[in-house]
C-alpha cells in the first residue's frame, strides 16, 4: 500500500499513520453484542466494518498476526432476570450454575447472531470471549482500582456498590473530550448521594439475595465487604480485552510490545460508545494499568436510520439481520447477506447511513453486473489497497471495483485480479455449485445456440438464451482472442 495505512482516531480527532506495536502480533477489539435479542441491522454496522479492517490487516500483516478479539455481552439485568424466571429452581438448589442459566437463555440469540454475521460474509474474529466467562478477570481489575485509589464501597439504595472515582483520574474525558466540571447532573448523569461525584459510575453492584449474582468480595481502606452481586457494563470489557489482547499473549510479544504492558492497537465500536462505554473503559483499563493508554487508535462507525428515520420500535422501522435475510418485513422481500453487506459499505464509516429499500436495489444491481470467478493466489489491485489504506475509504474501493468488474466482464483474463480484490472487502461473488446433469443440459443449449448463430437463425438463438435467463442462467457472449470466434460463457445468477 502505497503511502501506508492511515486511520481517523477520534481520541487526537486526527487521520494518523497506523504504526502497530507489534506488526508480529497486531491486536484489535471491537464491542460485541448484547445476546439478549436478536441483533438488529444498526449492530450489523460495525461487524461489517471492522470485518473489512480485519481482512485488510491480515493482508497487510499476514493472517496469522492479527488477533481480532469481539466480545459477547451476557452479563446484563435483562437477561439475569429472564435466567431466574425460566431457571430460578435449578439455580436455588445448585444443580444448574448463574453461568449455566445464562447460557440457556442467551443460547439460541448467540447462534442465531454467528449464523446472521456469517450470512453478511465475515469472517470468525481470533477470539470471542463471552462476559460470564471472565467475572473473576472483572473482579481482579476492580479491586486493583480499589488499591489504587480510583475506586470505592458505598452504600446505595440497592445494597453495596464499588463505583470509579472519575475525580482521581486527571485526564478523565480524553476520549469524548467532556471535561469532568462541565458535566452537571441530569438525564444522563444520575444523581445519588452516595456517589463521590455524580460522574462515578458502577464497577460492582450489590444484587438481592432473590437475584441472580457472583460472590466477590472487595477490601477498600482495610475494611474487606463481601458483595454477592454483578459486573457493571464498562468493566466487562476492560477485562476481556487485557485478558486477550494482554495476559495471554505477552509471552510471545515483541520486546517493544512488552514495554507497553496493557496496551493494544485498535479499539473499534460505533459513535454511540464514546460515551460513556469506552470513555469508562479508558478510565478504569489506564488507571488499573498505571497507562497513558488502552488502545493507540479508537475507530467509530457512524449512526445507522432506516428510511430517513432513527430506527426505534415505537417508529415501527426496528428490523433485525435475521428479519431482512429471512422474511419480507422490509419491501416486501427477502435481502441476500451479500446486498446488505454491499449497501453498508457504499457509505464511508464515518458518515451515517440511511438503510433503505432503495440503497438495498442500488447495491443489488451493482452486484448483478459482477462476474463470479476465483481469486487463486492473485493479489488484490493498487487501486484496492489504496483506498482502503485511506481509512477504511470502502466508497472509493467499491467504485474500484466496479471498473475491474468491467474490465472483467470484457476480458476473462481479469476475473482473477477482480475476484481478488473484491475478495478483500468480502464482496467477491461466488459461482453457484451446479451439477454435472445441469452443466451438461446447459452446455448442449449454449452449443445449440452458437450453431443457430451461425445461420443467422437469430429468433431461436434468443430464445434459448432468455429461457435460459428465466431458469437463472446468465450467458456471457466474448470472441477468442486468436480466432476472433464468438464465444459464450454462462453462469447461474446469485
Amino acid at each position: 500500500m502505497a503511502g501506508g495505512l492511515k486511520l481517523y482516531n477520534t481520541l487526537t480527532r486526527e487521520k494518523v499513520d497506523f504504526e502497530p506495536i507489534d506488526p508480529d502480533t497486531v491486536r484489535l477489539y471491537v464491542c460485541g453484542p448484547t445476546v439478549y435479542d436478536f441483533a438488529h441491522i444498526g449492530n450489523a454496522r460495525p461487524v461489517i466494518v471492522f470485518d473489512v479492517l480485519y481482512r485488510l490487516l491480515r493482508h497487510t500483516y499476514g493472517a496469522d498476526k492479527v488477533t481480532y478479539v469481539r466480545n459477547i455481552t451476557d452479563v446484563d439485568d435483562k437477561i439475569n432476570a429472564r435466567a431466574l424466571r425460566d431457571f430460578g429452581g435449578q439455580i436455588a438448589d445448585g444443580s444448574m450454575s448463574l453461568n449455566e442459566a445464562i447460557r440457556a437463555v442467551t443460547g439460541k440469540t448467540e447462534s442465531q447472531f454467528h449464523e446472521d454475521v456469517a450470512s453478511l460474509g465475515c469472517l470468525k474474529p481470533t477470539h470471542e470471549p463471552r462476559a460470564t466467562d471472565n467475572i473473576p478477570q472483572m473482579i481482579t481489575i476492580i479491586q486493583r482500582l480499589l488499591d489504587m485509589g480510583h475506586a470505592y464501597v458505598a452504600t446505595g439504595s440497592e445494597g453495596h456498590e464499588v463505583l470509579f472515582s472519575t475525580a482521581s483520574m486527571a485526564d478523565y474525558g480524553m476520549l469524548s473530550k467532556r471535561k469532568l466540571e462541565d458535566q452537571q447532573a441530569g438525564a444522563r448523569v444520575a444523581v445519588e448521594s452516595h456517589k463521590m461525584n455524580p460522574a462515578d459510575f458502577v464497577l460492582w453492584k450489590q444484587s438481592a439475595d432473590t437475584e441472580p449474582g457472583w460472590p466477590a468480595s472487595f477490601t477498600f481502606e482495610k475494611t474487606t465487604t463481601p458483595i454477592y452481586g454483578r459486573p457493571g457494563w464498562h468493566i466487562e470489557c476492560s477485562a476481556m480485552a487485557d485478558r486477550y489482547l494482554w495476559e495471554e499473549i505477552k509471552d510471545r510479544l515483541s520486546p517493544k510490545a512488552k514495554a507497553k504492558p496493557h496496551q493494544f492497537d485498535i479499539h473499534g465500536g460505533g459513535l454511540d460508545l464514546i460515551f460513556p462505554h469506552h470513555e469508562n473503559e479508558i478510565a478504569q483499563s489506564c488507571c488499573a494499568f498505571d497507562n497513558d493508554l488502552m488502545a493507540t487508535v479508537w475507530m467509530h462507525n457512524g449512526f445507522l436510520q432506516v428510511e430517513g428515520r432513527k430506527m426505534s420500535k415505537s417508529e415501527g422501522n426496528f428490523v433485525t439481520i435475521n428479519e431482512l435475510l429471512a422474511t419480507e418485513k422490509f419491501g416486501g422481500r427477502q435481502w441476500p447477506g451479500e446486498v446488505l453487506r454491499l449497501a453498508m459499505l457504499m457509505t464511508h464509516y464515518r458518515e451515517p447511513i440511511d438503510f433503505s429499500v432503495k440503497r438495498l436495489e442500488e447495491a443489488e444491481r451493482l452486484l448483478a453486473k459482477w462476474p463470479a470467478g476465483y481469486a487463486g493466489d492473485v493479489t488484490p489491485d493498487a487501486s484496492i489497497l489504496e483506498a482502503l489504506a485511506d481509512d477504511l475509504n470502502t466508497v472509493a474501493a467499491v467504485q474500484a471495483i466496479h471498473a475491474l468488474a468491467q474490465a472483467a466482464n470484457a476480458d476473462p483474463s481479469k476475473l482473477s485480479l477482480f475476484a481478488a480484490s473484491a475478495a478483500l472487502l468480502g464482496v467477491a461473488p461466488k459461482k453457484a455449485e451446479v451439477s454435472e446433469d445441469l452443466s451438461a443440459a446447459v452446455q448442449a443449449l449454449v452449443d445449440m445456440r452458437l450453431e443457430m448463430l451461425k445461420a443467422k437463425n437469430f429468433a431461436e438463438a434468443d430464445k434459448i438464451r432468455d429461457d435460459l435467463a428465466a431458469k437463472g442462467i446468465q450467458l456471457k457472449d466474448g470472441k477468442d482472442k486468436e480466432t476472433g470466434e464468438r464465444v459464450t460463457t454462462w453462469e447461474v445468477k446469485r
